[in-house]
């Protein structure tokens, strides 16, 4: 039989384009190969629809790749713009799609699938837009049709709905925009008392038609300026004062550039000026300065606004979520609610995508009778809007046990630990089999729905054979234990890495992946074998609870017992839910390697390395020797300045010797590297606690951080620090001392990250693969966590852009990619690896390469741009898995 063609749908023009973006990713990933061909559908700042080549898909962000580097302006400041900065016409458009794939023309769309997939996020993702079109073409979809869509994406709609059928809808209020917009301020000031009024000074205000963390505030207790700005905000427009303007440096000024172009948390671009349009960062930068010599204030507002605002009461209780679908029969089912434990009241992007810094406790802590009330609250709204197929309803129960839901989605995000796969990982379902039963149910309802769908009857009669003969399918592919978790300050990284890991493998026909998570500390470490579901808990602290207090939740039970029919046709082999404790023997016994996706000790220092050896199992990455150099930053940097590389000059400084006299040892370290430096960990991942301190005075409130007798910083040092909520900061014996590299003469200054792949060749020699450095763009001085690991965040542009003129390009790079080679030739590096460096270019062509850190075990989530630099090798994520494992089992078989 053949597949069915399934054309992903994703990025889009909302502003949630890099969340639309990131989980098409994930179901292009995860689609059992099987049974569909993935056929990946950009769509545009434009709506262009743009058949993107495959390597495209694996970027760690839209910007990454359109609009293409050769579009984009100059920028000293380093602004990042999407391509409707450009204000491209319909010409540059074709250009721009022509260097990505190619454009489809929406009446062509038929001859290239048989079956949409919408990963669309927004406004003409979920708004009945891109359904009605669909339903124009007959392709059938996912999802719910054309009114339940435009429903689920008005939340002022929504809210009258709910009023009207007295469906767990809290006190509200609507607001337009001309309504405030053209409103006097003494208008503006009765509103903010009304409002204080009507909802008792605690209150929500959102934008109606924007995703469910964009333009929201969380007020309590206001003032009227802080009342006034929210409201600005879910209007996207902000006021500027001369005062506040004229006060910032240049980098501050920059820094807020960089804020208010922000699609998520600003008002992004284009937007208006007085009169005029503006599209790019530097000339909203030139004309602040400009206007705000010459006026007290200014005005910028988006011109993708918002039309309509929701002012609603603050509900004080647990939020949760619940995934709704139909079953096979058309019945509605909920999955098992979620419950989000945040930070902070408001459960922004941040929050919701970067791991480790919001709690999922799924089912929600409660009763069997109110998880069951809220089941059925869920199922009764989902019925009740004509959703179809599947839906995410958020909502909150207090501690009286009232129930609330506020935001009904149409959509869910689909990054691997979302609310999606979470839920339907806690029934038995992994992503390959929960999305197969999506496409599955939703040729259903395109059936049910309409008669225009004339293919779908054919295409889900064969899609039920193919399932059913899959079943009846057996073994033969290896077994690898995916190794995660850990106990380092990039444990939740490691989360994300190995669920990446484990995705690709099991779709694979080759690969059997089963999930190991490895906690402990320095001392010892546990191992532990989980189930999916716990693999998909949000984080590596999520997971370590389980493991070591797990208990089968009766009310979870009970409803996996409730969806036996649908997981024993998706899942014939039944799931695995409770996690056992074991050691590297059974893994020798029963697996025929190990993928070590951790970060930092015990995975990067060679300590597995050792134990896997003795076993005689296989694994990823380089041997003990190696990783026990490359773990240390000094050990490393001294090994490489001793081979005559060039690297930032260095010192070691310990606590001891801070203790004795702080003072002193700041002064030395003054002396020595001046001021901006960097200081960092030297035995911690690349982004942990590195710091490019100005003054004496940061010098020694990170000292005095780092060397803490605490377990955790004080809240004076969390302040001083500008570390965020839950962020983490570790306590140190030793710190690493970098002078800051600089550009100084040179005509370029680049900072690059390459990564590279090794081969046993036929004579057992080893052959380097050195891939096209990526250029790192960072948004603020030191590449941060989400900026290297976080769907959407920074920008990485693969290949560098070292020179315009394409020879000088070349030799360039085949010069940086050979010291790169070198470097890991120096350090025996194999299998795999990732090197930072800065890169100066000068005017008589001399290249410096100035190494700042070497990954033995890099990074391997879905945004990682060791992906981008694979793909341009030829490599699809799953091959790049597939010869790391390789090299690993030739590796062993070499050395028996």
């Amino acid at each position: 039989m053949s597949r069915t063609r399934v054309g992903i749908f994703f990025g889009g023009r909302s502003r949630e384009r890099e969340v639309s973006f990131a989980g098409g990713r994930t179901v292009y990933d995860n689609l059992d190969k099987s049974l569909f061909e993935a056929i990946p559908i950009f769509v545009d700042s434009f709506g262009n629809f743009i058949q993107v080549d495959w390597q495209y898909v694996y970027k760690g962000s839209i910007r990454d790749f359109y609009p293409p580097a050769s579009f984009l302006p100059a920028s000293d400041q380093g602004f990042q713009i999407y391509a409707e900065s450009l204000n491209p016409d319909k010409s540059m458009q074709m250009k721009m799609a022509e260097k990505i794939g190619k454009i489809i023309a929406a009446e062509s769309l038929p001859e290239y699938m048989d079956f949409a997939f919408l990963a669309l996020h927004g406004s003409y993702g979920e708004d009945g837009s891109i359904q009605g079109l669909l339903e124009w073409l007959q392709i059938p979809y996912s999802g719910s049709g054309i009114f339940a869509s435009a429903l689920g994406m008005n939340k002022a709609r929504q809210k009258d709905f709910q009023e009207r059928s007295g469906l767990y809808v809290n006190h509200y209020q609507l607001l337009k925009r001309d309504a405030w917009v053209n409103a006097t301020d003494e208008q503006k000031g009765k509103l903010y008392k009304y409002y204080n009024v009507e909802f008792g000074e605690r209150f929500v205000i959102k934008p109606a038609n924007q995703g469910s963390s964009l333009g929201v505030s969380v007020l309590q207790h206001p003032d009227y300026l802080e009342f006034e700005k929210a409201m600005d905000f879910a209007f996207f427009r902000q006021f500027i004062t001369a005062s506040e303007w004229n006060a910032w440096n240049a980098e501050e000024k920059t820094n807020e550039i960089k804020q208010i172009t922000d699609i998520r948390s600003g008002i992004g671009l284009p937007l208006a000026l007085n009169d005029e349009v503006i599209y790019l960062p530097a000339t909203l930068l030139s004309k602040l300065d400009q206007l705000l010599s010459e006026n007290d204030e200014i005005l910028l507002e988006s011109l993708d606004a918002e039309t309509d605002i929701v002012v609603e009461e603050f509900i004080e209780g647990r939020e949760f979520s619940c995934i709704v679908v139909r079953d096979d029969l058309g019945n509605p089912f909920a999955l098992p609610p979620t419950e989000i434990k945040k930070n902070t009241q408001l459960y922004d992007y941040r929050s919701k995508y970067l791991p480790g810094l919001s709690k999922k406790e799924t089912p929600i802590k409660a009763s069997d009778k109110v998880i069951s009330e809220i089941r059925d609250a869920c199922i009764s709204l989902y019925d009740y809007f004509g959703f179809n197929v599947y839906a995410r309803i958020d909502g909150f129960v207090t501690e009286d046990e009232e129930i609330y839901l506020n935001d009904p989605n149409t959509t869910s995000g689909m990054m691997p630990s979302s609310f999606f796969f979470h839920q339907a990982a806690e029934i038995g379902l992994n992503p390959s089999q929960f999305l197969t039963f999506i496409i599955r149910n939703s040729l259903a309802e395109r059936l049910d729905q309409s008669v225009n769908f004339t293919r779908c009857k054919e295409l889900l009669q064969s899609l039920d054979a193919q399932i059913l003969a899959e079943t009846q399918q057996t073994g033969g592919r290896k077994k690898i234990a995916v190794i995660m978790g850990g106990y380092s300050f990039e444990r939740h990284i490691s989360m994300e890495s190995g669920r990446n890991i484990y995705e690709k493998l099991s779709s694979s026909e080759q690969f059997a992946p089963v999930p190991f998570f490895l906690t402990g500390d320095r001392e010892r470490y546990e191992l532990y074998r989980i189930p999916v579901n716990i693999m998909l808990k949000d984080n590596a602290d999520d997971v370590k609870e389980k493991v070591s207090q797990f208990k089968m939740n009766s009310t979870l039970l009970d409803i996996i017992s409730d969806a036996q029919q649908i997981t024993e046709k998706y899942n014939p082999e039944g799931a695995v839910f409770e996690p056992v404790k074991t050691d590297l023997n059974e893994i020798q016994n029963a697996f025929d390697g190990v993928f070590i996706a951790l970060h930092g000790r015990p995975g990067e220092d060679g300590t597995l390395q050792k134990e896997l050896k003795k076993l005689g199992i296989y694994y990823n990455g380089s041997d003990a020797h190696s990783s026990e150099i490359t773990i240390n930053k000094y050990v490393t940097n001294e090994k490489l300045r001793q081979a005559g590389f060039l690297v930032a000059d260095h010192g070691m400084f310990s606590k001891t010797e801070w203790l004795a006299d702080p003072n002193k040892m700041e002064l030395e370290i003054l002396n020595r590297f001046g001021v901006p430096l960097i200081a960092k960990p030297a035995d911690d991942g690349c982004s942990a606690a590195v710091r490019k301190l100005k003054t004496q005075e940061e010098l020694h409130q990170y000292l005095a951080a780092i060397f803490r007798s605490e377990s955790l910083p004080t809240e004076a040092m969390r302040v001083h620090l500008s570390l965020l909520p839950n962020e983490e900061f570790p306590a140190k014996e030793e710190i690493l001392i970098e002078k800051f590299v600089e550009k100084g003469d040179a005509i370029k200054f680049l900072e690059v990250t390459g990564g590279m792949l090794t081969h046993l060749q036929a004579d057992g020699t080893l052959r380097y693969e050195i891939f096209e450095p990526s250029e790192s763009l960072a948004e603020t001085e030191i590449l941060s966590l989400e900026e290297k690991f976080l769907a959407g965040e920074g920008q990485n542009i693969t290949p560098s852009r070292f020179s315009n003129d394409a020879l000088e390009q070349s030799r360039i790079s085949t010069e940086v990619r050979n010291t790169l080679e070198a470097v890991a030739k120096t350090l025996e590096v194999t299998g795999y690896c990732r090197i930072d460096a800065f890169v100066r270019i000068f005017e008589d062509g001399k290249v410096e390469t100035v190494i700042i850190e070497v990954n033995s075990l890099p990074g391997m989530t879905p945004a990682t741009c060791i992906y981008h630099q694979a793909a341009l090798n030829g490599y699809k994520p799953y091959d790049f898995i597939r010869e790391i494992l390789n090299f690993g089992e030739q590796t062993r078989t070499l050395n028996a």
